[in-house]
This record gives structure tokens, sequence and C-alpha cells, in this order.
């Protein structure tokens, strides 16, 4: 049945392949970086149907003008730009903790969570399977939610969650051979982590 599993992806990647050169390119880049009203007007037609479009494009040709005056940086340039540097401090934080926050150690010992937990052989599969579908659908969840609370709660919140299941996993391994109960908390804290991941980080 894996193979079958992973095999699948290539589906959606072989029906891209076969659909896209049938979609029409993109109005914006027909317009700012070939230049080609002509082609922008015929793909947005095809978008959004025959009518008066002009507003569109007018926007498409005000963003190629803020384009124009805005001056490409390069990386050390970025790096040494002061009214930058906050932002850069928040971008290489974000992408540094997403990294450390725990989730590929989540993944790479929850089989032995598992096993310990006496689930059965065949079934562990199934349930790495459940914890990677608990992160895509928290994911779509955290999609909804971002509109309403914003991302930097949901960053807080999330690690904030994050740090207390840790602990509580640690507790729970380290005690797991006192309790018997204890192998089933630590799994059921295992999905709540990956739930907090896809929701926060």
């Amino acid at each position: 049945l894996w193979p079958w599993l992973l095999a699948s992806s290539g589906l959606s990647a072989l029906i891209q392949l076969v659909t896209l050169p049938f979609f029409p390119d993109s109005p914006s880049y027909l317009l700012i970086q070939k230049g080609n009203e002509e082609a922008c007007r015929k793909a947005i037609r095809k978008l959004w149907g025959e009518g008066d479009h002009q507003a569109e494009i007018d926007d498409i040709m005000k963003e190629k003008g803020a384009m124009a005056s805005t001056k490409t940086l390069r990386v050390l340039e970025v790096i040494k730009e002061r009214s930058l540097r906050w932002q850069l401090y928040i971008l290489v934080t974000v992408m540094t903790t997403l990294q450390l926050c725990g989730i590929n150690a989540i993944y790479f010992y929850s089989f032995e969570v598992f096993h310990t937990a006496k689930f059965e052989e065949y079934l562990i599969p199934y349930v790495s399977l459940g914890v990677g579908l608990c992160e895509c659908l928290s994911s779509i969840l955290c999609s909804t939610l971002i509109d309403r609370f914003g991302r930097k709660v949901l960053l807080w919140g999330g690690y904030s969650l994050m740090c207390s299941v840790l602990a509580l996993l640690t507790m729970t391994l380290s005690l797991q051979h006192r309790f018997f109960w204890m192998h089933y908390f630590s799994v059921i804290l295992i999905f709540l982590f990956v739930v907090f991941y896809g929701i926060g980080p």
C-alpha cells in the first residue's frame, strides 16, 4: 500500500503537466515582464470573460510603475540597509525557530513511541499517516483562523503550546515504564504537537 500512496503524489503532477499548456499566462506577467498589452487583454478575457477590464489593466500599470521606481537590492545591500534591519531579524528568527521547533524529532521518534504504546505492528503506519493527516487538516484550519486572529497571535500561541506539549512529552516518556497509561498519553501529545505546529508556525 505504501508504494501506491507515495506514487499517488505523481498523479497531481501528471494532471498539472497535461493541463498547464491550456491555461493562459498571468496578465500581470504579460504586461509587466513582456510588455505585451494585447496578450494581457486576451488573457484577462480568457480568465474573467468578456467585458470592460480597463480597471484591472490600470492596476497592473500602476504596479509596473511602482516596480520601476523601486531599486532591486542585492543580498549584502539588504543586510546593510538600516530600514530593513527589523524585518530581516524577524524573518531570520521565524525561519530559525521553524527549523528548530522539534517537528522533525517528533516525526522521527513517533514510530518508536507508537511501538512502545503496544500498538499492533500493522497499525503503526496508519497511526503515522494519521499524524500527517492531522498536520494537513490543522494547516487548512490555520488558513481560516489567520484572518480572525492574525499571524502574530498564531505564532506566539503555536510556539507556546508546542513548548508546553514538548515539556509534557519529555515527562511522559521518562515515566512510561512506571505507569502503563503514559504510553497512550504520549501518543495523544504527539498528535497535539502536530496540530499546534500546523495552526501556529
